[in-house]
């Protein structure tokens, strides 16, 4: 099985937010889909070890802001190769707005947002899918929006294929570009992007 084929599945790139007890934090997210219209209602799909999944589970709403084709690999870093338990990722207030819901969107690299109320959640277990009604959204220009296959041709640093001494193993993140040395156990996680083994591909 070539699981590289679900790549070609139309995903998008979006920083999701959230707010708990006056903290704000937010990560990278694919998977948001409007799943009906009447009533208007998104589903999103969130990793566990992501601390805004945890911030949404306590406080049921969340913003997702859709980025766009002119975002820089750094916007991915920020919000996507740190832990918002490690540090503050919205620090910087002057680059972000509030929306009425009072969560954070991050617009300098964004086409739209969408606040959202959770109604109902399934547990996928390593992942929390949330299907929440939409409570407010705004168009903030025309430019294109970014999808993952863009991420990957155009915004994520290529590999270096840079020979490993005779004898050595190693394996790079196909997310991030991490390289790690030797066999790569079955339960690792990307230290950078936090991507399970399955994303790792020997060189």
């Amino acid at each position: 099985m070539n699981e590289a084929a679900l790549y070609k599945i139309g995903y998008g790139l979006y920083v999701l937010s959230a707010n708990e007890d006056g903290f704000d934090n937010g990560c990278i997210i694919n998977t948001v889909t409007q799943v009906t219209n009447t009533p208007n209602r998104i589903a999103i799909t969130v990793n566990k070890l992501n601390k805004t999944h945890d911030m949404i589970m306590a406080t049921a709403k969340f913003n997702v802001t859709v980025l766009s084709t002119d975002v820089p690999f750094d916007e991915f870093k920020h919000f996507g190769f740190q832990s918002g338990r490690d540090v503050n990722k919205f620090a910087d207030a002057d680059k972000y707005e509030r929306t009425k819901n009072g969560l954070l969107i991050a617009p300098q690299y964004a086409n739209a947002y969408i606040s959202a109320s959770v109604f109902h959640s399934i547990d996928l277990g390593t992942h929390t899918m949330f299907i929440a009604d939409v409570t407010d959204a705004e168009i903030l220009n025309d430019k294109e929006s970014v999808t993952y296959a863009f991420y990957h041709k155009n915004i994520k640093p290529q590999p270096q294929n840079n020979p490993q001494p005779a004898g050595k193993v190693a394996y790079r993140c196909k997310i991030c570009g991490y390289i790690h040395e030797g066999e790569l156990p079955e339960d690792f996680i990307c230290p950078l992007c936090k991507h399970p083994a399955s994303d790792f591909e020997k060189i």
